[in-house]
């Protein structure tokens, strides 16, 4: 079972901000709270402040920074089709996929735990990706019952196309997860 925090309530929000962000949301937890309870339980209410300053400061220590995963898409974006394939290929092997490539809307089946997510990828060079695409991609994942829909990019996505995916749950491959899939 895959968790999902829903994109705007407090956690996620605070997943997305530096870590001082979070810790002070403990603190300020922590003064409130123990005007009502003992301290010890005051302590308790802040730990998932606490837990989200941790993920986020070891995300942001030890991380990619943004010029590294600049010149890691920089180097994504010089690759040949195939070679971007089999580069990603071996990114959703290693996440435990079962990659099969295919024709149309889609460029890869992948199965794992008897789950079908279809990704597509071929037009990760454009510097400017519009709803097309997108629509296609989602179109094929309804009519074969996928799971998820992934959308490779490099480029940059309209407005339209990335509001187009938050509705439609197509999720976007692109920055430093997509460095990370290529790069392995």
């Amino acid at each position: 079972m895959k968790w999902k925090i829903p994109e705007n309530s407090i956690f996620a929000m605070l997943l997305r901000q530096s870590w001082w962000v979070s810790a002070l949301a403990a603190l300020a937890t922590f003064v409130v709270v123990q005007n009502f309870v003992p301290w010890g339980y005051a302590l308790f209410a802040t730990l998932p402040f606490t837990v989200i300053t941790l993920m986020v400061a070891w995300k942001q220590l030890f991380g990619p920074t943004g010029a590294r995963v600049e010149k890691a898409l920089e180097k994504t974006r010089s690759l040949s089709w195939e070679d971007f394939a089999q580069a990603l290929e071996r990114g959703y092997r290693a996440e435990g996929y079962t990659v099969q490539r295919v024709d149309g809307a889609a460029d890869f089946e992948l199965q794992k735990l008897g789950y079908l997510t279809l990704v597509s990828a071929r037009r990760w060079k454009a510097a400017r990706t519009g709803v097309d695409p997108l629509r296609e991609l989602a179109a094929a994942g309804e009519k074969r019952e996928a799971r998820e829909c992934h959308y490779a990019v490099a480029g940059e996505l309209t407005d339209q196309a990335r509001a187009f995916a938050r509705k439609k749950g197509v999720k976007l491959v692109e920055g430093a997860e997509l460095a990370r899939l290529v790069r392995g």
